[in-house]
């Protein structure tokens, strides 16, 4: 029996205690879904509700009785051995070796799909992170939502949410000129100019240049700089998609601010905003008030010499969102970005949204690594793709997370390399890798699948583990509905630590000349779906589960 099937047998006990008027309430208070939660006292029985607190005073009854009422109707189902009432109204309910058992063989034959829900289907969602400027490599202030983020869509998706994952591409404005000018100067051997950017990149970017148009030196600066421009983005952009992909990161849309500007989306917005009216003029330029919904300060648009601000193209951007039919816009920023938040909240409003339901914005804390060493390449900061080549992707994602993104958080590389149990990854895809060994080891030995008893899996590590596969699916629902993949991590980790115990504890193939039993049969099952469990949770954080280590 899982947990779903538990609430849904539960409400069913409401439904019918209601319709046989055991209990006074309308079926319109009764809730879709009832929360089952383990015990923290595993003696408490298997699973808890406190639904008796949640409508007893709805009902005209305490908790107690109105749990009472529920429990004489829940020990008649099939499946549940015994129904106690615990404390001011708290049902904990213990379920039957059988019922238990039988969720192993539910989770194999689901697959890849076990844990998968519907909580947030019809959701559609525009998930905006990274979005890192194009004139230099990605850096370790970007590695922390490149996972995160990822990670998030992830476990959206798994829950039946529409989710685009985007990329915003800052590629107008005065610093792709520098950047174009940085390029160019290393091109002829001169120094890059004061405030250009520096490091080995920009002069393989010139190269590349070189490589595109061989002629370029001959041009004049005026005439070289637009095609240096391009050449550069398209190389550097070429060069931050390879290491997303090596980082197990993936886009559906890149969206570019430059076409916003060519587009004419950022006069379109402005004039879409004033006739909402919220747009005034004041000493020659364009502003939007957003202090009438939180902001600080009112923002320029357009400033008094005719040119638009950054501010502005955030507005133009959050109306293409709008336009192209996300309902929910979720944007994922840097640690420095806080004050971001009222005004893009304000935007939301302008535009005749609710902040409080159209856009979310999270902010993530810093990370650091200890003993990192800054690029050769980019000179002054500490590249991605050599974290990824001295780390490993898996330790890296893996460690970023299973921690809130709210948190500061510093790596400790000697931690990650470590192959043992104190080092997170290690411990989970060594728990997987063993129950893929444990698998060959039972075909060598003639153990299959061919029989399954639920009521053999009766050893006390084989109910804790069945408990925690359980779990997992309202663990996926609750990392989404809190865009907190960590929680994800931290289950992972305790099935882990469950079935490291079991497998101490119970033999699938059988010892010596013994014959092949049920039990083993039986035993196999519960291996494969903790296998599976395993591999579906470390999907949801883009890490991978191997074979053999």
């Amino acid at each position: 029996m899982t947990p779903e099937e538990l609430s849904s047998a539960i409400s069913a006990c409401l439904k019918d205690a209601v319709a046989a008027g055991e209990l006074a309430l309308s079926e319109s208070a009764l809730p879709e879904d009832v929360r089952v939660e383990r015990p923290k006292n595993r003696e408490h029985g298997d699973w808890a509700t406190n639904i008796a607190l949640q409508l007893a005073k709805q009902a005209g009854t305490n908790p107690r009785e109105f749990a009472s009422i529920l429990a004489k109707r829940l020990e008649a189902i099939d499946g549940v051995e015994s129904v106690d009432i615990a404390g001011p109204g708290f049902l904990n309910i213990t379920v039957e070796a059988a019922a238990a058992g039988a969720l192993a063989k539910a989770i194999v034959e689901a697959g890849r799909s076990y844990g998968t829900n519907q909580a947030l289907a019809g959701h559609v969602v525009n998930m905006e992170f990274v979005s890192a400027n194009p004139t230099g490599p990605l850096h370790i202030g970007h590695t922390r939502w490149a996972a995160l983020g990822d990670s998030i869509a992830r476990v959206l998706r798994a829950s039946g949410a529409d989710v685009t994952a985007e990329y915003y591409i800052n590629d107008a404005g005065s610093q792709m000129n520098v950047f174009a000018n940085s390029v160019l100067s290393r091109l002829h051997g001169r120094d890059v100019p004061e405030g250009g950017y520096p490091g080995e990149y920009i002069r393989e970017l010139g190269d590349e240049v070189l490589k595109a148009h061989p002629a370029i030196r001959e041009l004049t600066d005026e005439a070289a700089l637009p095609v240096i421009r391009a050449a550069a983005y398209e190389a550097q952009m070429k060069d931050i998609k390879a290491t997303l992909a090596k980082f197990g990161v993936s886009f559906d849309v890149f969206f570019s601010e430059q076409e916003l500007h060519d587009a004419g989306a950022i006069e379109s917005a402005v004039a879409r905003l004033r006739e909402q009216g919220h747009v005034f003029d004041d000493e020659g330029a364009v502003w939007l008030r957003t202090t009438d919904f939180g902001d600080d300060k009112d923002r320029v648009m357009i400033r008094a010499n005719g040119e638009p601000t950054y501010f502005a193209a955030d507005a133009a951007y959050y109306l293409s969102k709008k336009d192209r039919g996300f309902t929910e816009k979720i944007y994922l920023l840097g640690a420095d970005h806080h004050g971001y938040i009222n005004r893009l909240k304000a935007i939301a409003a302008c535009a005749g949204d609710d902040p409080e339901v159209n856009i979310e914005v999270l902010i993530g804390q810093l990370v650091s690594v200890n003993g990192a060493k800054l690029s050769k390449r980019a000179g002054n900061i500490i590249e991605l793709k050599d974290l990824i080549d001295w780390l490993g992707t898996d330790a890296v994602r893996y460690s970023l997370a299973r921690f809130p993104a709210d948190s500061p958080l510093t790596l400790d590389p000697e931690l990650l390399k470590k192959n043992s149990n104190e080092n997170p990854v290690f411990y989970v895809q060594y728990a997987h890798a063993r129950s893929r060994g444990t698998a060959r080891n039972a075909i060598d030995a003639g153990v299959d699948l061919s029989a399954f008893d639920a009521s053999l899996l009766d050893h006390a590590t084989e109910n804790e583990l069945l408990s925690y596969l359980g779990s997992y699916p309202s663990i996926v629902a609750k990392a989404a509905e809190l865009r907190e993949p960590h929680r994800v991590a931290r289950h992972l980790e305790v099935i882990a630590g469950a079935y490291h115990r079991w497998y101490d504890a119970c033999r699938v193939s059988p010892l010596g000349d013994e014959p092949v039993q049920d039990v083993n049969r039986t035993r196999l099952w519960l291996n494969e779906a903790t296998s599976q469990v395993l591999a579906n949770g470390l999907d949801l954080l883009g890490v991978s589960a191997p074979e053999r280590m």
